[in-house]
């Protein structure tokens, strides 16, 4: 039996999958196992109330425009929460739509304005008959690693004040093709805009929340046996 819990909220699990990045979550039990730990998974969706106090992880993925239209109509109710959640320093994980809906807005391949809930300050455009589309590698600045994935995006995203990039462009296009910035990172929040699933291919990512999220729930306990552990991928 594994000594350590953490429940893991997947918001619109049912509606926002469209690269099966509910890999991501398959890839968190896996290295959760690696650390001693595992995880409880409850889909958060249309209607239900988001409770930042019963979860330790989320995972907030990305779908087509229309599922994300759908869901920006019923973020609002769940605003309070998850900027609680996000404030409480819990480890989020946002890719593609999810990392848009985090932010400002975002501009729909027909052009309409569709709202996010501004917890973070980036914001995103559209692309006028192009999308970013192939494989990718970024360098996060900070730890000096490498990260790779595959892009498939038609959004332009422009990070704003409190943002950091989750790595810089090494090839690949990134955020939005001009700045050479990819993702985000904000507080215990990580965006990408990777699919693979980006958790998959890039184990240091997913020790990462795992950590945060047993330092939060567990404040007394030693953790240094996980935080020296090496990330052994097998997908």
């Amino acid at each position: 039996m594994t000594k350590y819990h953490l429940n893991l909220a997947h918001l619109y699990g049912n509606l926002l999958n469209t690269y099966s990045d509910v890999g991501n979550i398959i890839a968190l039990r896996y290295y959760a196992k690696q650390m001693d730990a595992d995880i409880t998974v409850q889909v958060i969706s249309i209607g239900q109330e988001f409770d930042p106090a019963k979860f330790d992880l989320a995972l907030f993925g990305g779908g087509q425009d229309y599922e994300q239209f759908v869901v920006s109509k019923d973020l609002p109710n769940k605003k309070a929460g998850i900027k609680q959640f996000i404030d409480d320093q819990k480890p989020l994980l946002a890719i593609c739509g999810g990392y848009q809906l985090l932010g400002q807005y975002y501009i729909g391949a027909n052009g309409e304005k569709i709202p996010g809930l501004n917890i973070l300050p980036h914001y995103t455009l559209s692309q006028d008959h192009n999308r970013f589309i192939g494989n990718i590698t970024i360098k996060n600045e900070q730890t000096g690693d490498e990260y790779h994935g595959f892009e498939n995006h038609n959004g332009m995203t422009f990070l704003g004040d409190g943002e950091r990039p989750l790595g810089k462009v090494i090839s690949g296009h990134g955020n939005n093709g001009q700045d050479k910035t990819e993702g985000a990172i904000y507080k215990e929040v990580y965006c990408s805009y990777f699919h693979g699933p980006i958790l998959t291919r890039n184990g240091e990512i997913a020790k990462h929340l795992l950590l945060a999220a047993l330092h939060k729930k567990y404040p007394n306990e030693d953790f240094s046996k996980q935080e020296q552990l090496v990330i052994k991928p097998t997908f």
